[in-house]
This record gives structure tokens, C-alpha cells and sequence, in this order.
């Protein structure tokens, strides 16, 4: 029992340093550290071994996605061309749906390839004036932006996100893995996402919770105001054109998916040349790009790595044991065992590199279609890894100028109780059937 209380200790300490908002890149090394000493292991060999050889691999493995996911997002954003394909799909809409509509926006880049931090900071601007011509509370903005980049656009079939090559990687399966389960669970999320937005919306404003609430912090002006840029907005078709091009040759001409995202990132720049001034401040928009993955790739693997040492602990060993002794099926073991992985790591991607790298060979020998283990593992991951101390929902939270009693709530349906309804109520069992 001592030894499966260090890991709780572990996770628990875990998550409050995280709410704090220590970086992981401090909390990896140090959470191993203590693992390592309470379960009597020998340090040095555990840090440079265990430790390091999962931070590494998943560096190796993945690094190159992360690169150029980041730099096409870069080129995106400076170029304003998601800003562009956003506002187009707003004039569409007449600003009918608001919260929706920033949902599904959101949603559409980031199925193209455009990195859900980016995001964050493209539409934020968009969704404050949607809402504001809607008068729709503020407390909406966070979930409207994150349910649409970590949800049906994340785990649906094709998408690019690196939750769903993870399990290619891993599996040896393609992007469209469990195409039917996978379809009837993006659409599940995207409509139940839809109509919680809109009902809360509606709501709020019943129970005086509007644009101009006096509960939530006050905007600044620049923020009211919609700011002036010196260079317009790109065409929006032009603008789609990148995104299409990484969507087609990904999934039809079956390209490497860093192969795909360059093939993007060289046609926006060729396309939207005239966006930016000249051969300078394209390579500053490059750079940018470059500099955000590495920094996103360390954080997740300093998390991989404490995931690494858990593994050789015998405490490790004794949860996996309980839960393969459980009268659970293959699929719910595979769900489970993914979600709390992401919840441990505060992240997706984290949680599926944690899972795979601890339990491939358990999810194979189950003697399951590994495609179904491939769908079920990416939208579990989107489950538990928004507790509250995930740290791009932090983030988001705080481009929003709100705290988590204001904007968590609404998070929570949109991208833990949701997910988790359509996958135990839709996914597993259309799996189980074989469909």
C-alpha cells in the first residue's frame, strides 16, 4: 500500500504545484526526485536512465511535429490569415450562436494545423467582439476557445493534431483509424459542445450575466476597441488554402504529417507574401515558430520523463495489476488508463506519450482492433487532462483576464463531462460492436 501512496502523494503534489504555476519544466525533475527517494531508488541511475530515456524518446519521436506545427501556427497568426478564415465565418453567421460559432471557428483552424496556443490568441480578440455585439457574458470566451481546439478537432478522424498521430506512431495505425466510431464521436462532441454553449449563454444573460457584468474584471480599452493594423486582412479563400492543402495531402495523398504541415507553411508564405515586410520579418515570424516548439515539446517531455521513472516503481506495478484484475473491458481499460495518464500530466498529448510508453504491449496483447485502441485512447486523453491545473488552460484563462471560478466551469462540461458522455455512451459501444 506504501508503495501505491507514493504515487498519490506524487500526483497530488503534482497538481497543486501546477495550480501554482510552477513550470513543468521544474516540476518533472523535481516530483521524479521524490518518487525516486521515497521508493527507494537508486538516484542517479533512475534520473539518467528511466528518466531521461522516455524524455528523449518522446523528443525523438516527435519533436519534428511539434517544429513544424509551430512555425505553420506562426505564419498563420502574423500573417493574420486565421484571423482572416475567423472573421469570414463570423460575417456567415451574422453573429447568431456566438459562443458556438467562436467554438467551431476555433475548431476549423486547429483541424488545419494551427497550434491551439496560437489560437488562443487569434480568436480571443474575435470571440471579445462577437460578444460584445451579442451582449453575451465573458465567462464563455475560455470554453468557447478551448473546447474548439481540444475536443471533436483534436480526436476526429484525419485531424493532424499530434494526439492523433501519437497513436499512429505507436499502433502503426493511419490518421482515420475507427473511421465510423471516430465520425459519430467528433460529431457527438460538436453538437453536445454546441448546444451547452448556447444554453449557458442563454442562461446567463436570463440571470443578468452580460458583456458588461460588473462581477468579472474590467476590460481595458484597447480590448473594446477593435485595434487597427497597418497590413489588411489576406482573402479568406486565400487564407484557406494552406489549411486545405495540409488536410489533402495528410489524409488523401497520405504524407508523413510533417511532411503535410511543410507543404503548408511553404505555400501561406508563398501565398500570403505581402502580409509581412519583407524577407526580415518573415524570418522573425519563422523564429518565433521555431523558439514555441521547443519550448512546447520540453514541457511535455519533462513530464514523459517523470512518467518514466513511475514506470519502475512497484508501485506502478501493483496499480496496472489492479486494474487488469478488474472485471473491466479491453476498451474501458484502454480509456481509463489513458485518461488518468493525461490527468497525471495535465495534458493530451503528455498523457497518450505517458500511456503508450508504459502499456503499448498491454494494449496489443489484449487482442482488440488496434484501431479502436488508437480512437478510444486520443478522445479519453481529452478528457482528464483539463483538470484544473492544465497549464494551456491557465494560460487561456489569463489572455482572458479571468480566474477559474469565472471561466472553469463551463471548461469542465465542455471538454471533461462531454468527451467522457460520448465516449462511454457512443464510442465504446459502437466499438464493441464491431462497427
Amino acid at each position: 500500500m506504501f508503495d501505491i501512496l507514493i504515487l498519490i502523494v506524487a500526483l497530488i503534489l503534482f497538481s497543486i504545484l501546477a495550480f501554482k504555476r510552477v513550470s513543468a519544466i521544474i516540476l518533472g525533475p523535481v516530483i521524479s526526485i521524490f518518487v525516486i527517494i521515497a521508493a527507494r531508488l537508486p538516484m542517479f541511475e533512475s534520473m539518467l536512465g528511466p528518466y531521461m530515456q522516455a524524455a528523449a524518446g518522446y523528443v525523438e519521436m516527435f519533436f519534428l511535429i511539434f517544429f513544424v506545427g509551430a512555425v505553420f501556427g506562426a505564419v498563420m497568426d502574423e500573417s493574420r490569415a486565421a484571423e482572416s478564415i475567423a472573421r469570414a465565418l463570423v460575417r456567415i453567421t451574422k453573429g447568431r450562436w456566438a459562443a458556438p460559432v467562436v467554438m467551431i471557428i476555433t475548431g476549423i483552424l486547429t483541424y488545419g494545423g494551427v497550434s491551439g496556443f496560437v489560437v488562443f490568441f487569434a480568436m480571443y480578440p474575435i470571440a471579445l467582439q462577437l460578444f460584445k455585439n451579442t451582449n453575451l457574458s465573458r465567462r464563455l470566451i475560455p470554453a468557447a476557445i478551448s473546447a474548439g481546439a481540444w475536443t471533436w478537432s483534436m480526436s476526429g478522424p484525419g485531424s493532424p493534431a499530434i494526439q492523433n498521430i501519437i497513436p499512429m506512431r505507436y499502433l502503426g495505425t493511419s490518421s482515420m483509424a475507427a473511421l465510423v466510431p471516430a465520425i459519430v464521436g467528433a460529431l457527438g462532441q460538436l453538437i453536445l459542445i454546441f448546444l451547452w454553449l448556447e444554453y449557458r449563454g442563454k442562461s446567463l444573460r436570463k440571470k443578468g450575466y452580460d458583456f458588461n457584468d460588473t462581477s468579472l474584471p474590467p476590460l481595458k480599452e484597447i480590448e473594446i476597441v477593435p485595434g487597427t493594423q497597418e497590413v489588411p486582412l489576406p482573402n479568406p479563400w486565400i487564407s484557406s488554402i494552406p489549411v486545405i492543402l495540409i488536410l489533402v495531402t495528410f489524409n488523401i495523398f497520405k504524407l508523413p504529417v510533417e511532411a503535410a504541415v511543410t507543404i503548408g507553411i511553404i505555400s501561406a508564405i508563398a501565398l500570403l507574401w505581402k502580409q509581412r515586410n519583407g524577407v526580415s520579418e518573415w524570418i522573425n515570424t519563422l523564429n518565433r515558430g521555431a523558439v514555441n516548439s521547443a519550448i512546447a515539446i520540453l514541457n511535455t517531455a519533462i513530464v514523459v520523463g517523470f512518467a518514466g521513472v513511475v514506470k519502475v516503481t512497484a508501485g506502478f506495478d501493483k496499480v496496472i495489476g489492479g486494474l487488469k484484475n478488474l472485471t473491466l473491458s479491453p476498451m474501458a481499460f484502454v480509456a481509463i488508463t489513458t485518461a488518468v495518464a493525461a490527468g497525471v500530466a495535465g495534458s493530451a498529448s503528455g498523457g497518450l506519450g505517458i500511456a503508450y510508453e508504459a502499456l503499448k504491449d498491454t494494449y496489443v496483447n489484449m487482442g482488440i482492433n488496434l484501431e479502436y485502441v488508437h480512437r478510444i485512447s486520443v478522445i479519453a486523453s481529452g478528457t482528464l487532462d483539463t483538470l484544473p491545473y492544465q497549464g494551456a488552460q491557465i494560460t487561456l484563462l489569463g489572455i482572458c483576464g479571468l480566474t477559474h471560478r469565472e471561466g472553469y466551469f463551463d471548461i469542465a462540461v465542455t471538454q471533461i463531462i462531454i468527451p467522457i458522455l460520448v465516449l462511454v455512451g457512443l464510442v465504446i459501444p459502437m466499438a464493441s460492436l464491431g462497427l
